[in-house]
């Protein structure tokens, strides 16, 4: 609600994050709380290293528990907060590509732009599949969206 709001809370948002970067383990967070909690720190352009470092660690272990939107705002926010891990984006890459077709073009679009942004090599991932998926939703894709299809292409 914070990020929604585009009122800076700066404070706010780092007391949550102390807080979950002291946790042990964070295995009963869901995906789509994992990509909630990412996009929100995205949003808000509050930049937390070390907690994103450790959403990454449970979402690679949670990787293909993720649905096609939840991996499309996960990675957006990663790319879009900085944080540009390797391995994260290489091993989400089996996980996005089984789930190219249930993608929306606002999926598509996130998805294309992190990769882009990250500077990850993925042509098991951007390949004929991908264009098709693309070309299927032509139509519905906005100005933003085609700007970030534009980026990594």
């Amino acid at each position: 609600a914070y990020a929604k709001a585009k009122q800076p809370h700066p404070e706010v948002f780092q007391k949550f994050a102390d807080h979950i970067i002291t946790l042990d383990d964070l295995a009963s967070f869901k995906p789509q709380e994992l990509s909630n909690m990412a996009w929100a720190y995205a949003t808000a352009k509050d930049t937390q290293p070390r907690l994103f470092e450790k959403l990454a660690v449970v979402a690679v272990k949670k990787k293909n528990e993720f649905d096609s939107q939840e991996i499309a705002n996960f990675l957006w926010s990663c790319a879009a907060n900085g944080q540009m891990d390797q391995h994260l984006f290489s091993s989400f890459v089996p996980a996005t590509k089984s789930l190219i077709n249930k993608c929306n073009s606002q999926d598509l679009a996130n998805i294309a732009w992190a990769y882009a942004v990250a500077d990850v090599d993925a042509p098991s991932l951007f390949n004929d599949g991908f264009i098709r998926a693309c070309s299927k939703k032509e139509k519905d894709f906005t100005r933003e969206a085609l700007h970030q299809l534009y980026q990594w292409h």
